[in-house]
């Protein structure tokens, strides 16, 4: 998987660039979005990019204007913003023009990459077309809304259905309460609430309670992971 990072800041591009090397990665820096507009240009007509890492504040021109104007260039590769700029208004206008996932600085760089992963996986399921996700013994039918385990239907709620489907998307990966709050809840801000715990045991009930082995793990201080091995 390839990636563009458009990063002005030296240390933090370079910062970026070694980790997602490290974990796997092929990455291309631009340093201005001048540079990094013409480069995502090029690259989404050989399909070069999975994910388009890219900051707010860049000198020649703004990231906010780079996303526009590649939105307006039908150029659909993921943008994840990195920026300073954490305001909930601030996460409001890049996602309104057009990102996919907004992060803000400082960060942690396993929840950039995990964030990178998910991004690269979704889009990778969109040109796929999946009508239907299957973990083991455990089947979710998209477009029926049923979710089977070892043969017996379960009944969930339309968020319970949503929270597993989104889980099932991060198999084996940790998913953190704040890409739950973002992906599930469409929430930008913690709203300081108990839903997430309380869905997920909701959810733990019906698919793991009864049968053979648990699928859902808390990983304490960090999140939640689906696996479908016992």
């Amino acid at each position: 998987m390839k990636l563009l990072i458009v990063e002005d800041e030296p240390t933090v591009a370079n910062f970026i660039e070694l980790g997602l090397t490290q974990a796997g990665y092929t990455c291309e820096l631009a340093r201005d979005g001048k540079t990094g507009l013409q480069l995502a240009l090029d690259g989404a007509a050989q399909d070069t990019y999975s994910v388009i890492i890219l900051d707010r504040m860049l000198p020649k021109i703004d990231g906010l204007d780079v996303l526009k104007q590649l939105r307006e260039n039908d150029v659909t590769t993921p943008v994840l913003f990195l920026s300073a700029k954490n305001k909930v208004e601030d996460k409001v206008t890049g996602l309104r023009a057009g990102a996919d996932d907004y992060l803000t600085k400082p960060f942690a760089f396993e929840e950039l990459l995990a964030r990178i992963e998910i991004l690269g996986s979704r889009a990778s399921t969109s040109s796929a077309s999946q009508t239907e996700m299957t973990m083991g013994e455990l089947k979710l039918d998209l477009i029926n809304r049923k979710v089977v385990r070892e043969g017996q239907e379960i009944d969930l709620q339309s968020k319970e259905f949503k929270l597993l489907e989104y889980l099932m998307q991060n198999e084996d990966k940790i998913v953190t309460r704040t890409m739950l709050l973002e992906k599930v809840w469409e929430y930008n801000f913690d709203p300081q609430t108990n839903v997430i715990d309380v869905h997920i045991s909701r959810l733990r009930n019906k698919i793991d309670k009864g049968f053979s082995y648990p699928m859902i793990e808390t990983i304490r201080g960090a999140g939640y992971k689906i696996s479908s091995q016992s």
